[in-house]
C-alpha cells in the first residue's frame, strides 16, 4: 500500500512525521508512506526544511492520502491552482485529513453534511466551509477520516493501517510506538476511538 502524507510550506511536523512513521512501520508488509508536496523541499512552521519524496500529483495515484495541517492551509484552500493538483479518490483510497487537513478535504468536496473533526483554531474555517463539527478526536465515514489535535495523528494511522491490513497489525505499530509501562493502555484507547468506525466498515463490506 503507497501512502501520500500531503505536506505543504508551513506544515506541522507532527502530523506529517508521526503519521508517516507509524504507517511505515508497515514496510514489511509492502507499505510505503511518502511525504508528499507541492515543490521540491517544503519548511514547517517552525522552520524545519525537507525535501519531498514525491510530488503533489502523487496523491492521484496512491493507496492511502494523509493530508496534514500547517499554518498557510487557509490560503491553500483558497487557491484553485493548488487543488486542483490534489486530485483524490475516496471510492478506491484511503483518507484522511488531521486538523486544518480537514478544511483542504472539505474545499476538495469530500465531506459534505458529514460530521467532521477539526483542531479548535480551524474550527471556524471548517463550519465557514459548511461542514458540521464536532467535539471529538476522530471520525469515519466510509473510506474519509477526519481528527483533531496534533497527536490524533495516531488515530489516522492506526485507522489507516485497520482498514488496509487488520487490527492486529494497528495494534503492532502502536506497541512501537506507545511509552513504555502504558504500552497496552495506549493500543486500547486508540483502538476503542477508531473500533466501531471499522466494525461499520467492515460489516457493510461483508
Amino acid at each position: 500500500m503507497q501512502i501520500a502524507v500531503l505536506t505543504f510550506d508551513g506544515f506541522n511536523e507532527l502530523d506529517s512525521f508521526v503519521a508517516a512513521s507509524i504507517l511505515n512501520h508497515m514496510r514489511p508488509k509492502g507499505w510505503m508512506a511518502h511525504i508528499t508536496a507541492p515543490t521540491a523541499t517544503v519548511t514547517s512552521m517552525n522552520g524545519v526544511t525537507i525535501q519531498r519524496q514525491r510530488p503533489l500529483e502523487f496523491a492521484a495515484d496512491a493507496d492511502g492520502v494523509v493530508i496534514g495541517s500547517g499554518v498557510r492551509t487557509r490560503d491553500i484552500a483558497a487557491d484553485p491552482a493548488m487543488l486542483a493538483r490534489i486530485g483524490l479518490d475516496p471510492a478506491r483510497q484511503l483518507i484522511a485529513a488531521q486538523c486544518s487537513g480537514t478544511l483542504l478535504l472539505a474545499r476538495l468536496g469530500f465531506i459534505g453534511a458529514l460530521p467532521a473533526c477539526t483542531d479548535l483554531t480551524t474550527k471556524p474555517w471548517v463550519i465557514e466551509a459548511g461542514v458540521d463539527v464536532i467535539d471529538a478526536p476522530f471520525v469515519a465515514h466510509g473510506n474519509v477520516a477526519t481528527a483533531g489535535g496534533c497527536l490524533a495523528s495516531t488515530y489516522l494511522s492506526a485507522w489507516m493501517i485497520a482498514r488496509g491490513s487488520g487490527v492486529e497489525d494497528a495494534a503492532a505499530a502502536l506497541h512501537y510506538v506507545a511509552p513504555v509501562g502504558e504500552k497496552q493502555a495506549w493500543i486500547d484507547r486508540t483502538l476503542a476511538v477508531i473500533g466501531p468506525f471499522v466494525k461499520q466498515d467492515q460489516a457493510a463490506a461483508g
